[in-house]
């Protein structure tokens, strides 16, 4: 079934503009949660997205990728990360897991998700979790990426980036695509996705349902203690705004992905769940497009009154 595409910056890939994150998949062991994934990712193919992101942070999700999609390698963008820790587990403090962004790490990951994801190249690598470009540069990390690149092991270059940083990341020249965060509930980057698509990127938006925030079946017990607080403060800030008087009849996960997709210089944003239900709940939201601009500009009025009033 055919999506709405666009081009991902000077990549040269036509993106849709719904993509599928996979951090979802990172727990999904055993022999029934297994098929499961097998038919998710299956109906992620299907329902005719293009563009998949993972990461080594993120469990098993590169394995079942690897497992269950490597046949139809040839229909999908495959984005990973660097930066993950190789042969230890990461320490996970202040939202942010351990990483390594030194060129012996960087190459290491890449070739480790090359063999779990099964395939002979990665569409594209992002540097995870937003490093200083002080620390990228001291640490040889594009430089090793650049030769992976030359390798044939990486197509392009992406960093995966947010604020105070990530001015300094554009400025560096050298990423073809840049993952930011991005909802009606987090707007802080939302000039900043313009000025990276001026800049020639691509953009890829996470995170614009707010990690289902909003959603009633959300499970509070499944978040990490830094996730459970961004969850309450997204919740809240949705009550303050009165953004259910907005809704008319509107489901907010819709309402919340179609105010993402309104943003201009957003070229996809990944959406992940691990239910099938809410894949195709996500895919029938975005083919209705973005929200009429008239409710997006309301919303933003509501949330940006109800944030300076905290």
């Amino acid at each position: 079934m055919s999506q709405q595409k666009n081009p991902l910056g000077r990549t040269g890939f036509e993106t849709t503009r719904l993509g599928f994150g996979a951090m979802e998949l990172a727990g999904s062991a055993g022999a029934t949660a297994d098929k499961a994934a097998n038919r998710l990712l299956g109906s992620v193919l299907d329902s005719g997205i293009n563009l998949i992101d993972t990461a080594p942070d993120y469990g098993l999700s590169e394995e079942l990728i690897g497992k269950h999609l490597s046949h139809r390698r040839q229909e999908f963008f495959l984005a990973s990360k660097c930066g993950c820790l190789v042969g230890r587990e990461p320490a996970f403090k202040d939202g942010k897991l351990e990483h390594d962004f030194s060129a012996e790490n960087i190459r290491a990951g890449v070739e480790q998700s090359l063999r779990r994801l099964k395939t002979d190249h990665l569409d594209l690598v992002q540097i995870h979790s937003s490093p200083s470009r002080a620390l990228v540069e001291e640490q040889g990390t594009v430089e090793a990426m650049i030769e992976l690149r030359k390798e044939g092991k990486v197509r392009f270059l992406g960093m995966s980036s947010v604020l105070p940083d990530l001015a300094d990341h554009i400025e560096m020249g050298v990423f073809d695509v840049f993952q930011l965060p991005y909802s009606a509930l987090q707007p802080e980057h939302e000039a900043m996705i313009t000025r990276a698509a001026e800049a020639g990127a691509g953009t890829i938006v996470r995170g614009g349902v707010a990690r289902g925030a909003t959603a009633p079946d959300h499970d509070d017990e499944k978040d990490h203690d830094f996730w459970r607080g961004f969850v309450r403060d997204r919740r809240d800030l949705w009550t303050r705004a009165g953004l259910d008087d907005l809704l008319e009849g509107l489901p907010r996960m819709e309402f919340m992905l179609r105010f993402a997709l309104g943003h201009p210089d957003l070229h996809t944003t990944i959406v992940g769940t691990a239910k099938s239900e809410h894949l195709a709940s996500n895919v029938a939201a975005a083919r209705k497009g973005p929200l009429p601009e008239a409710l997006r500009s309301e919303a933003r009025r509501r949330i940006a009154a109800a944030a300076r009033a905290r």
